[in-house]
């Protein structure tokens, strides 16, 4: 399976729909000092705006050119901005050259060995890695209705964030066991045009065209007016990481 080619034509939804992490999350990630960071699998760039946001010189690695330019569109403002064309297996990046790694939302795609054999080459002596999710409260039957509308209509769909779980085996197996685990509540308030954007956003979503397209947006704008308030719709979320010394 090509990774890369799944998020082809997502970025513009991906930009609009996806949501950043929490504020506490990223200040409890980052070290005191000034450090370079690789943010892995960066994306569109919604993890690496709110490092640079900060002051951190980032080098945002991404294999998916239209991924790749709408972060250096968005991004451009940031002096300590590096955009790479690169993969988690593969970043190109200089050994010994940063001193965190993170990867947002993204993990799930990596070849669990060379992602670690990467880090150890690129990370300085003593750098940590930080694994970081989005992750859907699914006590919430506003998820609970949404999963059940990606798993009927999306052949792709294994379940929120990839299938990955809480101390999920892969998390488990990359750090050895031994790793922190943070939470942070952070709940998701979407526009009708964010909550549509944020079900087109997953790489498992179908696309317009696809069998069944019409009926699949029709649900999930079902769930949008069954649930909004004034035009929002509040989805219940928490920001989480794993955090470890390979």
């Amino acid at each position: 399976m090509n990774v890369q080619k799944n998020f082809d034509g997502y970025a513009d939804d991906y930009t609009i729909g996806r949501p950043q992490y929490a504020e506490e999350l990223i200040d409890s990630i980052l070290p005191d000092g000034d450090i370079k960071i690789a943010d892995i699998g960066s994306g569109t760039g919604k993890f690496s705006s709110q490092l640079l946001a900060r002051g951190f010189e980032v080098y945002s690695v991404e294999p998916n050119s239209d991924m790749r330019r709408v972060a250096e569109e968005e991004l451009k403002s940031f002096d300590r901005f590096h955009s790479v064309n690169g993969g988690a297996e593969d970043t190109t990046l200089g050994s010994s050259s940063v001193d965190l790694v993170t990867t947002a939302q993204a993990f799930h795609w990596f070849d669990i060995d060379k992602f670690r054999a990467e880090c150890r080459r690129i990370l300085t002596s003593g750098g940590k890695v930080a694994l970081i999710w989005n992750v859907r409260d699914m006590s919430s039957p506003v998820n609970q209705e949404l999963y059940d509308i990606y798993k009927r209509y999306c052949p792709r769909f294994v379940g929120f964030s990839g299938g990955i779980v809480k101390d999920d085996p892969r998390i488990r197996e990359f750090f050895g066991g031994r790793y922190e685990y943070i939470s942070y509540p952070n709940p998701l308030t979407l526009d009708k045009d964010k909550f549509i954007a944020r079900s087109l956003s997953g790489s498992y979503s179908i696309r317009e065209g696809d069998s069944h397209y019409e009926e699949y947006i029709s649900s999930v704008l079902a769930v949008y007016d069954k649930y909004s308030e004034d035009g929002d719709v509040t989805i219940p979320n928490n920001s989480v990481a794993y955090i470890g010394i390979l």
